[in-house]
């Protein structure tokens, strides 16, 4: 059995070396990621797309260390930016904190419940066997 997700990529689709097209995760523990935003460890939002980003992504990888997984276990990103957002700054983040790490993503363009708020992360990953 794998200890990882294994990207699915049709060879008919795009080939994205920043994106799997699916992710097929092994039966075993699976644990579900709320949406993590760019606020620090008191609660105060950072400023900035950039800096929120890489404050939601090191959140995430948080809470999957807590859980014993980490960023080579995760099968699906969300991402949810706030409407109207030019998102480069969040890629060049995204990048800075995730590396090239290959999963499934999908990014959507919403208006947070938290004022001023600009990007929000979950994730679903897996939870690798001791």
């Amino acid at each position: 059995m794998t200890s990882q997700p294994t990207p699915v990529d049709p060879p008919q689709l795009y080939q994205s070396p920043a994106f799997a097209q699916g992710m097929i995760l092994p039966a075993g523990p699976t644990l579900y990621v709320g949406g993590q935003n760019g606020t620090d460890s008191s609660g105060a939002l950072l400023d900035g797309l950039g800096p929120q980003t890489e404050q939601a992504l090191r959140n995430l990888l948080a809470v999957l260390a807590e859980a014993g997984s980490g960023p080579e276990h995760v099968a699906k990103l969300t991402i949810y930016l706030a409407a109207g957002i030019d998102p480069t700054d969040g890629y060049a983040a995204t990048q800075s904190v995730w590396g090239g790490r290959r999963t499934a993503v999908t990014v959507l363009a919403v208006t947070p419940a938290r004022p001023g708020a600009l990007v929000e992360i979950d994730a679903v990953a897996m939870i690798p066997e001791p």
